[in-house]
């Protein structure tokens, strides 16, 4: 696998949304896989998982079962610690994936904070940043070189579905029918607010 995107993210769950940008970003740059990291303890933000981690990666292996242009990988579940993206993207690196040329998609929202990654000025010499923008701007304000791609406002929020399915509502169309079908399956996030 040359021309390789990693999509980080918890994905609690992955929804539409998620599938839809990963699909959008594999074809606007011609890649040869994308790569879904689900991350164990994300540095940058509050995380109550509500479900382990090997659902978590369950939900994504459905969601991406019959796509052969997308992948999953469990390596940051193997790590103690904080999920940081510089030891994910050179643990890839060594494996050979994205030899030629490794993105990292990220939301516009969090390139304003790129510069307070653990050892960005490393990181950034390894990856070409990929912010998935929806609202227009094309400026890094962290003086971190990102590349934007403009793509559909898409609304669905793994919040979103929580808290939807908390209040007892239907999330029919916000996530893939598989993932839907094990979190009715087993109350995933039913009982939890």
């Amino acid at each position: 696998m040359k021309r390789v995107a990693v999509f980080g993210g918890t994905f609690n769950p992955v929804h539409n949304g998620h599938l839809i940008i990963a699909s959008m970003v594999y074809e606007k740059l011609n890649l040869d896989k994308l790569i879904f990291i689900p991350a164990r303890i994300p540095p940058h933000k509050e995380y109550n998982p509500q479900v382990d981690d090997k659902v978590r990666l369950e939900f994504i292996q459905r969601a991406i079962k019959d796509n052969p242009m997308f992948d999953v990988t469990d390596l940051e579940f193997k790590r103690d610690g904080a999920s940081y993206s510089l030891f994910t993207i050179n643990t890839l690196l060594e494996q050979g994936i994205g030899s030629d040329e490794l993105y990292y998609i990220i939301g516009a929202d969090l390139v304003s904070g790129l510069d307070t990654w653990y050892k960005i000025n490393e990181l950034e010499k390894l990856v070409t940043f990929i912010a998935v923008n929806r609202t227009g701007g094309s400026v890094s304000s962290s003086g971190i070189p990102v590349k934007f791609l403009e793509f559909p406002r898409i609304d669905i929020s793994s919040t979103l579905i929580r808290q939807r399915l908390a209040e007892g509502k239907s999330v029919r169309y916000l996530l893939p029918e598989s993932v839907e079908e094990l979190i009715y399956k087993n109350g995933y996030y039913i009982d939890n607010k």
